[in-house]
């Protein structure tokens, strides 16, 4: 027996969607690593877009954007970690934190 979940990804090949079910699955695991990893921020901000290895995050206020650029390297690994579980993304990304559209802010881990 085949699960459904499993048929989704070539259903979305076959029907160009695959970018749009690539978004969805970062949104959803963004999302998720939020609640677990910074609960205060969950609800107040939200992928707004995933391009090459940019993820875009808008936060509904500067302190949540705040609280997300001291978290960024910690988010930034458990994302991409996720995401290669799921063989869904590149094995390394960048993070965009906007919380003002007239401001954004782009953030990567530093070596260390």
């Amino acid at each position: 027996m085949v699960r459904l979940g499993d048929l989704i990804p070539d259903a979305a090949r076959a029907l160009g969607l695959e970018d749009e079910l690539r978004l969805s699955r970062a949104i959803a695991t963004f999302e998720a690593l939020v609640a677990e990893r910074v609960p205060a921020a969950a609800g107040a901000c939200r992928v707004v877009r995933l391009e090459g290895f940019t993820l875009d995050v808008e936060a509904d206020a500067p302190i949540v954007a705040q609280e997300l650029r001291l978290r960024s390297t910690e988010l930034l690994g458990a994302f991409a970690a996720a995401l290669r579980e799921r063989g869904i993304g590149p094995a390394e990304q960048a993070l965009l934190f906007v919380a003002n559209p007239a401001r954004a802010y782009t953030f990567a881990p530093t070596a260390g």
